[in-house]
């Protein structure tokens, strides 16, 4: 499948798979950033992406930056939308610095991940009942 993209900054690489078994690719920072502490604040990832037909793409935290780098994400999980390519909608990668001190992201790190997913519109259909008798939640099946 091939996905149209348009890189900011020729002087960085375009996303690639860092291995053969990678499902995900790494978003580079297109310049230095600097995160105050205990503040959010948002790295340029350096890509506009048009995502293909019923694809999604999910911006995932990389496992090491909260050991390396003492940033999150402060909403977990970030979703680009088939609709959002246009020429102002660079990836922006919302991170949140939990230490006290400033975090440097140099031009070119590795901040993020994406991954493209498969997604189906659905149609809702509203019902009377629920219909069966709940099973509690909140880990209430490990009691």
């Amino acid at each position: 499948m091939k996905v149209e993209i348009f890189r900011i900054d020729h002087s960085l690489p375009l996303p690639k798979y860092e291995t053969k078994g990678s499902f995900a690719f790494d978003f580079l920072a297109r310049e230095e950033t600097i995160i105050a502490p205990h503040e959010i604040s948002f790295v340029p990832g350096n890509i506009i992406v048009r995502c293909p037909k019923d694809f999604a793409l999910l911006i995932l935290p990389r496992s090491s930056t909260p050991r390396k780098k003492s940033l999150v994400f402060p909403h977990s999980v970030g979703l680009i939308d088939a609709d959002y390519h246009g020429e102002k909608d660079e990836i922006l990668i919302q991170v949140y610095n939990f230490s006290d001190t400033p975090v440097r992201v140099e031009k070119g790190e590795r901040i993020a991940q994406g991954l493209f997913v498969k997604t189906e519109k659905i149609k809702f259909e509203e019902v009377r009942s629920p219909g069966e008798i709940s099973r509690g939640g909140f880990g209430s099946t490990g009691q």
